[in-house]
């Protein structure tokens, strides 16, 4: 039976690659302390996780760009006065827009969508998405890098912790999702 580390050297990218193309920020962060423990190369680690980025992004950007608002309505509910002002400030910050909506909680898998029913250029958006994907990419796998040296430093070796720390992640990573949701739902209730 492999080990868990010959498992992620063997199939990290791959998993870097499908995980960002959903909102995968946890996984990620996982990619960059997987690279801190050389089981995985930096820079292709954010590669991969810009590339899957990217991919997911311009397919919901086509999504959007095919249907319009029936896909925005499909995904983000009837909630027809809030597309409008989210493409008017598209159209006011086309680049902004498409390079930030990743950053943005709550935007990630409908942005793009939004983005695309805007009239946006496809040669445009695939070009500040990619750039955005990069950022991304390179913050969040760089920050589980140097996450993974902090807790290497503090805790040894990575291996002997893997069974409680990939999960502890998770449940992180979720418990701050539902927060911000959320909070994102009770600001936004008188919409």
């Amino acid at each position: 039976m492999p080990n868990i580390a010959d498992l992620i050297h063997h199939y990290g990218y791959l998993a870097l690659f499908l995980g960002s193309m959903l909102e995968g920020e946890t996984v990620t962060i996982l990619g960059g302390i997987a690279a801190h423990r050389q089981w995985l190369d930096l820079v292709w680690a954010i590669v991969a996780a810009a590339a899957g980025g990217a991919l997911g992004d311009i397919l919901l950007f086509l999504v959007g760009h095919r249907y319009g608002v029936r896909a925005i309505q499909r995904f983000g509910g009837n909630k027809t006065a809030h597309i409008e002002r989210m493409q008017a400030s598209i159209h006011r910050h086309q680049y902004l827009a498409i390079f930030g909506v990743r950053f943005l909680y709550g935007l990630r898998l409908i942005g793009p969508v939004v983005i695309g029913a805007s009239h946006v250029t496809i040669a445009t958006f695939v070009l500040f998405n990619l750039l955005g994907a990069i950022v991304w990419a390179t913050l969040l796998v760089g920050g589980g890098y140097l996450f993974g040296s902090v807790f290497t430093h503090y805790l040894g070796s990575i291996e002997g912790h893997l069974l409680w720390l990939i999960p502890l992640l998770i449940v992180v990573a979720l418990l701050v999702r539902w927060w911000l949701k959320r909070r994102h739902d009770q600001q936004h209730s008188g919409d």
